[in-house]
């Protein structure tokens, strides 16, 4: 009975006002944004207003709707069914929800794959994938891409005028890629593209070796992983990539017929997704998107800001955060929620790092399926889950903080270098078990972030003007173009850090004639006489740094009179007393490369050396353990974003003119998990 009352409150509370109507206004003007992914196709018509009313309540203002209901949309073959989909959009707006469509191509409808077997998705193991799961499609098939392009167009031809549709996600967290013989003729006809001649890749993979030599580009086999030839593996996933773009970019250009330019157009990805280049899948999208899990429920904050930093680099703008956990997943070994307090935490550490809007997945649990288990803001009852308080208090944060944080970014004066095809090349050849090019990225930035650095996460061919520090964890592969980019950026004043297994491999994922790093040898003055896995730490020593080489070790000869060695190893074979750090001033800049990877001690060391070295700003605070301070700003002002993301409170020394405008900040206390906006005075 009590149920029953409270659900008839909530009815008498929808106000049944008419949906905007007229020109949709800027999407940059909503300014923050905070929601959930909503299906309304699982639920009776009735209950809709029962979830948009607990959705106003919570002061919750975007909707993710439409990416799994291509079923429901289009019944059979060419018959369209969009009228739910009206109400269920009208029904948003009446509760100033506004909505985000999903194209539904990630699950495509039985009719599809019965009268079109075809589409459906092979593994490399040449198993076929059936209905019932997800993603069961071949992202190469024309007939499949034809009815996506259709849906899409048909979506966009509908709501690309609805003032009340900011944006569109095309697809959901894409990736898996198919080995049918559709995929491999396309393979065949993109080396042809790429190589021009099959003598060209003949010598070009140096296919001399086991006797590679191929005489037709049908002939080369679609392989993921080896044992292949390196040459092959990369050209692999770059064919995946180039086929994942043209499958988004297709998608993308079926709605931009018919939708408001106002309407951003994106897709979601996943953290850390090694299926492909995601540069070049964002190439034909308006903004970024990711999907923010914590598996096991207890937040690692710096590697959470890490790819936060990482996505606004896709496209070198604000983000969104498209799904984002209430509480818990269900698909980890240990399914732990967040503690109380952590989901707030991380909405706002998104907005730290340039999101601008954050939806939780998913609303309200479903009764079947296979992700029962999930967290959600509300129960299978409907009634609302404990997360819900912090979810509204975290809605009604970013409601106040909207008008003041619009237009405003993270700004940088540090960088950091992400190549995928470098990640793919050491992937395939690791060489030491315990070498993780993930790893290596968040080792070089977690003393980066510690010391209140706000750092760009970008390409390897990235415009480096303006940035004082250039830091390179990865990049083992290095072609002439971005030698000579690095050098001129050297050259006029930046400071490039490489580390190891730079410069080992060209664009073809060949060595190098050259050693190490390659096309950037005489631009360092230095080379790597020789490289060592190792399996035992092993002392460097130097005048300022000081640590524990781990993993891998390289040996750096200097070729020119004006190198300067940092630090030189203390122990191990091979390595006693030669150099492991060298640096050298060119121009009126400085390159120094990093033989090796090191403890956490040794790279707090090399990181202070950087730091000294240029003039990347002073931090916005003092550094304090588990405090996270990243400046926001813009036309309209200054902002700082403070999140203690430590157990105990922090006592802050905040800069002159600080002022509060929301969070728990009290007379400079910042509590256990507590987040702060303040204002800083316009320099």
């Amino acid at each position: 009975m009590r149920l029953k009352v409270f659900l008839s409150a909530l009815l008498l509370a929808a106000a049944p006002a008419v949906a905007a109507t007229g020109e949709p206004a800027p999407f940059k003007a909503a300014g923050l944004s905070i929601g959930s992914s909503w299906y309304p196709e699982q639920w009776p018509e009735a209950r809709w207003e029962v979830d948009l009313a607990l959705m106003e309540r919570a002061q919750l203002n975007v909707v993710r709707i439409g990416e799994f209901a291509w079923a429901r949309m289009e019944p059979a073959d060419g018959q369209f069914d969009f009228a739910w989909l009206d109400r269920a959009i009208a029904a948003a707006a009446r509760h100033k929800i506004r909505v985000v469509l999903g194209t539904p191509t990630a699950g495509p409808p039985i009719w599809l794959t019965e009268a079109h077997p075809d589409v459906l998705r092979v593994n490399e193991d040449g198993s076929v994938e059936g209905h019932g799961e997800r993603r069961q499609f071949s992202f190469a098939s024309a007939t499949y891409r034809g009815y996506a392009r259709r849906i899409a167009a048909e979506m966009a031809r509908r709501y690309g005028r609805n003032p009340n549709v900011v944006g569109w996600q095309i697809d959901n967290e894409i990736g898996v890629p198919s080995f049918d013989g559709e995929v491999r003729t396309l393979w065949a006809s993109w080396l042809a593209k790429r190589y021009g001649s099959i003598d060209a890749l003949n010598r070009r993979w140096t296919t001399e070796y086991w006797s590679q030599r191929y005489q037709r580009f049908d002939q080369i086999p679609l392989k993921s992983k080896g044992p292949q030839n390196p040459a092959l593996i990369l050209d692999y996933h770059r064919f995946v990539s180039s086929v994942w773009a043209d499958y988004v970019g297709e998608q993308a250009v079926a709605i931009r017929a018919h939708a408001d330019p106002r309407q951003f157009v994106t897709t979601n990805s996943t953290a850390w997704n090694n299926n492909f280049d995601q540069y070049l899948v964002h190439r034909d999208l308006d903004i970024a998107a990711w999907d923010d899990y914590v598996p096991g429920g207890r937040p690692d904050w710096v590697a959470n800001a890490l790819h936060h930093d990482l996505v606004r680099g896709y496209k070198r703008r604000n983000f969104w955060v498209m799904e984002a956990q209430p509480g818990r997943v269900d698909w980890a070994p240990v399914n732990r929620s967040l503690d109380p307090g952590q989901v707030r935490e991380l909405a706002w550490q998104m907005v730290a790092h340039g999101g601008d809007a954050i939806l939780y997945w998913q609303w309200r649990s479903a009764l079947n399926g296979q992700e029962q288990y999930h967290g959600t803001v509300v129960g299978p009852d409907g009634m609302p889950m404990p997360i819900y308080d912090e979810i509204a208090k975290t809605a009604a944060e970013f409601a106040s903080a909207a008008p003041l944080l619009a237009g405003t970014s993270p700004y940088a004066r540090i960088a950091m270098l992400y190549s995928q095809e470098s990640r793919w090349a050491v992937d395939q050849e690791k060489h030491s078990r315990d070498y993780d090019p993930v790893a290596t990225m968040q080792d070089w930035y977690r003393p980066v972030a510690a010391s209140g650095r706000t750092i760009d996460i970008l390409p390897g061919n990235a415009d480096l003007a303006g940035y004082a520090l250039v830091v390179a964890p990865l990049l083992n592969i290095v072609d002439n173009a971005t030698a000579e980019r690095l050098t001129s950026y050297v050259r006029g004043g930046g400071h490039l850090v490489l580390g190891p297994r730079s410069g080992m491999k060209d664009d073809d994922n060949a060595l190098w004639t050259q050693r190490q790093p390659g096309p950037l040898a005489a631009l360092l003055g230095a080379r790597v006489e020789n490289y060592y896995p190792i399996d035992a730490g092993v002392i460097v020593a130097g005048a300022s740094i000081t640590g524990s080489a781990k993993t891998w070790a390289e040996v750096l000869k200097p070729t020119a009179n004006d190198v300067e060695i940092l630090a030189t190893y203390s122990d191990g074979p091979w390595l006693a007393g030669k150099p492991a750090i060298v640096s050298r001033r060119v121009g009126k800049g400085r390159i120094t490369y990093v033989g090796a990877i090191f403890d956490s001690a040794g790279q707090r060391a090399i990181t202070d050396f950087m730091l000294a070295s240029v003039r990347a700003g002073a931090p916005p605070l003092p550094p304090a353990d588990g405090v996270e301070a990243v400046e926001r700003k813009g036309p309209g002002g200054r902002y700082l974003i403070v999140i203690n993301h430590a157990g105990e409170p922090a006592q802050l020394q905040l800069p002159a003119g600080a002022r509060r405008v929301v969070g728990d900040l009290d007379a400079g206390t910042l509590p256990a998990h507590g987040v702060a906006l303040l204002s800083l005075p316009v320099h």
